[in-house]
């Protein structure tokens, strides 16, 4: 069952997987009134993408920073220190015990939710395997879950193939954030563990993330609109 306080329309985070402010703010535009998340990652945050978090923020957008943070305690939780200033509504750490208990503390007072990133939907158990991982995918994710409860983490980022394995064990208390999700017909890209928006809905994920199929599309807002007329339908 889906968390009811989330409206279908707010589960659709947008990717704004694009390379400069000014292809942002296009993009931005012709998607009008029909989004209302927008994920900022590393390319567009290099680009000197971060103030327009503040700027959407401050239209009441909400805004997911992507970007996966993973240093030494102090570094992390000045840095999300930072973001939280912005008025982003989610940040990315990786899922690493002491990252996401620094995380945890960096946000103290905000309304910033911290997100733990369990293992990057481009893995597979080979490539964790090769990393020296002794692990693989379902087992690394369920560990890297269990941690990131008990430290106080607000949500998950996970592949949709784990969503339902994990509301089993973390229940309903934490959201899962899922990207690696493809509209029937459009390409897997460098994804490994992917599936269609409904599927991923049904499987229990609370929030999809969708770059590349909008940011693509020849009109990206029926795009989008198609997209979450497939999540309200999954919604039960």
């Amino acid at each position: 069952m889906q968390p009811a306080n989330i409206a279908a329309r707010d589960r659709l985070i947008v990717a704004l997987d694009l390379p400069s402010i000014a292809a942002a703010e296009a993009m931005i535009s012709r998607l009008g009134d029909s989004v209302n998340f927008y994920k900022i990652g590393y390319q567009l945050a290099y680009a000197g993408g971060l103030p327009l978090a503040r700027q959407l923020a401050d239209k009441g957008k909400k805004v997911f920073v992507d970007l996966k943070l993973h240093d030494i305690g102090n570094t992390v939780a000045r840095g999300v220190e930072s973001i939280a200033r912005l008025g982003a509504t989610f940040l990315t750490v990786h899922a690493y015990p002491q990252t996401m208990k620094a995380a945890v503390q960096g946000r103290a007072g905000s309304p910033l939710k911290i997100l733990a990133v369990t293992v990057l939907t481009s893995y597979d158990d080979g490539d964790l395997h090769a990393a020296g991982y002794r692990l693989g995918v379902a087992d690394l994710v369920e560990a890297r879950a269990q941690q990131a409860q008990v430290l106080g983490v607000d949500g998950l980022v996970c592949s949709p193939d784990e969503a339902a394995s994990l509301h089993k064990i973390v229940g309903h208390q934490m959201v899962l954030v899922t990207p690696g999700i493809r509209p029937a017909g459009t390409s897997t890209g460098d994804q490994k563990r992917i599936m269609t928006p409904a599927r991923a809905i049904s499987a229990g994920a609370d929030y999809l993330v969708i770059g590349r199929p909008v940011m693509e599309a020849g009109d990206p807002k029926a795009a989008v609109e198609a997209i979450q007329a497939e999540i309200a339908q999954a919604i039960v």
